[in-house]
């Protein structure tokens, strides 16, 4: 895999992740626990300059406990467009106006429209309707424009009672497109074997994606950051899946989404039985299990292992750990606001 060679002599950089936010899920996690793990978003951070990937729920709060200016941000990386991923690109983009001035860039990417409603489960006994019918399945770039839309009344506001800059001054919004002549077809193949592609570069990082195994969504996209002194693997949403160990190859650090395999089975009170069923095919299918995680980092060689979005994001540590005995490397389940190194060069504290 082809990626841009950074100046192999700076020694600055200081790459590091640190984990806004490490829950996954649709929801807000009650029971015991409750409220310590937020939604998911990963801040990579290279020398100056901060990325972030995915805007889980609290994302904006978690920025600044974690001393990150929205004014550092260079890039947003969307894996994919569920909404616990996506929900408060909003708040980054409306709120952020107060903290950002001229001349700031933020590129923001993510999946391009499906093109196709997902097929219906086998669970159902009647094939559902879908809203917004017109335009059931919107990309990156449309999801933007309707959240601004949406928020129209208060933009246009603050632009002609406070003089406030638009959105559109700040972000540049881009949906990526999957490579020509792979076979990708969002129902039928969404995740054929293929060769990352780049999709960002700048002076000290270079950021490669690939499709991973999330059905019924599609794209889902993994993101691997390239800098000189090291590199890290974001998993996002996925089924064990050949195309994210060829990313992931040779990495410092893989941050890999997990589930609790014995939570997918238990009971649903209130629930009805077939979106029970729907739901334990769903999570059988586009998830990861603790020891599936494991092997996948082993696969890949990757130095370090940080589980993350972690479903339910209640479950006790214990939970997690249990991979530990069987990484020979670095073996991390990290709290909300842990920083980890990836740099080459530094061992990362098990």
């Amino acid at each position: 895999m082809a990626r841009i060679q950074h100046e192999a002599v700076r020694s600055d950089l200081n790459p590091r992740v640190v984990t806004l936010g490490t829950a996954g899920g649709p929801m807000w996690w009650t029971g015991e626990d409750a409220g310590r793990r937020s939604g998911i978003a990963t801040a990579v951070l290279v020398g100056d300059r901060a990325y972030l990937v995915d805007c889980g729920h609290g994302v904006g709060r978690q920025l600044m406990l974690a001393g990150i200016s929205i004014a550092t941000i260079k890039g947003i990386f969307l894996t994919h467009l569920h909404s616990d991923h996506t929900i408060d690109l909003g708040s980054l983009a409306l709120f952020g106006l107060y903290d950002l001035s001229k001349g700031d860039r933020i590129k923001v990417v993510g999946p391009g429209d499906r093109g196709l409603l997902p097929p219906v489960s086998k669970r159902a006994h009647q094939a559902p309707q879908p809203i917004f019918p017109a335009r059931p399945t919107p990309g990156t770039a449309s999801l933007f424009e309707s959240i601004l839309q949406g928020y129209a009344t208060d933009l246009n506001d603050r632009i002609f009672d406070t003089l406030r800059p638009s959105p559109y001054e700040f972000f540049d919004v881009e949906d990526i497109r999957v490579p020509d002549g792979i076979g990708y077809h969002p129902n039928a193949n969404p995740t054929p074997d293929m060769e990352p592609f780049e999709i960002y570069a700048d002076e000290v990082v270079t950021v490669s994606a690939t499709l991973v195994r999330h059905a019924p969504i599609a794209p889902a996209f993994a993101f691997r950051f390239d800098t000189a002194e090291g590199s890290v693997t974001i998993s996002g949403d996925t089924g064990p899946c050949r195309n994210l160990v060829r990313l992931a190859t040779g990495t410092d650090l893989l941050m890999h989404e997990a589930i609790d395999a014995d939570w997918i089975y238990r009971d649903r009170p209130g629930v009805p039985a077939d979106s029970v069923q729907a739901a334990i095919d769903h999570h059988n299918n586009a998830h990861t299990s603790v020891a599936d995680c494991v092997r996948i980092a082993t696969d890949a060689g990757a130095r370090a292992l940080a589980l993350h979005h972690l479903v339910p994001g209640t479950s006790p540590k214990e939970t997690w750990l249990r991979g530990a005995k069987d990484f020979d490397g670095t073996y991390l389940v990290p709290d909300d606001l842990d920083e980890i190194s990836f740099a080459r060069s530094s061992l990362v504290p098990r």
